[in-house]
Formats: C-alpha cells, structure tokens, sequence
C-alpha cells in the first residue's frame, strides 16, 4: 500500500483552492480540438465531491439556457488549466442531488457571508468601527456677574 502511496503522490496536485459541496466554482478546461488546444470555462455549483488521493472527482452543475447541465472533472486531471473559487454557499449535506428536481429560485443555494457583522468587519480591515453618535455637550454661557 505504500508504494501506491508514492507513486499518488507524484500526480496530485495542490495549487487547487479549497472547495466543497455548495460553492460556486469556475473550471478551466483544456480543450483539444486536433493539433490546437484551446481553454474552455464552465462555471456552476459543486454538488458533490468524492474519492480520495488521485482518484478524487468533483461534478459541477449549471443550468444553460433552462436545462441542466453536469459535468465530472477528475480533481488532479492534467486537462484542468485551473480551478476558481467563485463564493461560497450555506448547505446542511456533502451531496446536493436534490437540486436536480429544483426549478427556478428554490434552486438557489444561499450565500455564505464572512464576518457578518459591521464591526467584525471594520476589525479584518484594522478601521475603528463608527461609534454611536451622542449629541455634543453645548457650551454653557458665562453668566455676568451682577
């Protein structure tokens, strides 16, 4: 086992962002079309991943002029230019097969949004986060002595 260990890890490849089931990614594929090769996007939703080591794979899912569309790209394929993480979505299962019976906007997966707060975010940018505006003391006005 060991030795098939070795030779794995000679064809997997790291420079690939990290994703899972629910993000939305863009898959640059290299397209052979006889002597020329040419770069073919496909962006759309991961809905499931599966496989470890070299025989990893992951299915994207898009819908193209109202019909879905999946593909299977093998993660450490040669044929992948590169890998995009577009943004990130909210989901509760590894495989999101149930979007393939969803029309319309239930198929939508939600966004996940990073920081959430205001001030949480004024902290990742190091700016102090705007206080609470109190109104400003009035100045008292000297009284004449009489």
């Amino acid at each position: 086992m060991k030795r098939i260990a070795q030779i794995e890890k000679n064809y997997i490849r790291d420079e690939h962002p990290h994703f899972r089931s629910g993000d939305t990614v863009r898959v640059h594929v290299r397209i052979k079309e006889g002597d020329k090769e040419r770069i073919q996007v496909f962006q759309g939703d991961v809905i499931s991943r599966r496989g470890s080591g070299t025989g990893a794979s992951f299915t994207v899912r898009k819908v193209s002029s109202g019909i879905g569309v999946e593909r299977v790209f093998p993660l450490h394929s040669p044929n992948l230019a590169k890998i995009e993480h577009v943004r990130s979505g909210v989901v509760r299962r590894k495989k999101l097969y149930y979007l393939r019976e969803l029309t319309g906007k239930s198929a939508r997966i939600r966004e996940q949004i990073v920081g959430g707060s205001k001030k949480a975010e004024a902290k990742a940018n190091n700016v102090k986060p705007e206080a609470k505006a109190e109104p400003a003391p009035v100045p008292e006005e000297p009284k004449a002595e009489e």
